[in-house]
């Protein structure tokens, strides 16, 4: 699997996720104390997010960071 197809992976998770609890990337990005353009570009693929904001967007959804990475479920 190549980082961009792991990038991918990782954004349409979070993206599930969010819409999941029923969350804009606004109030998901307030939530995890984080900027928004971050969430979106997340969400995008576009860029490789740090294990603390991953981290702090897991809490947000009330998940494990194991959880977010876990791309076989």
């Amino acid at each position: 699997m190549s980082d961009k197809d792991i990038l991918l992976k990782l954004a349409s998770k979070i993206s599930y996720e969010r819409k999941k609890h029923g969350l804009s990337q606004e109030k998901l990005a307030e939530m995890a104390g984080v900027n928004m353009r971050s969430i979106s570009m997340i969400e995008n693929g576009t860029t490789n997010a740090k294990f603390l904001t991953l981290y702090r967007i897991a809490q947000a959804l009330n998940i494990e960071v194991c959880e977010l990475v876990n791309f076989h479920l």
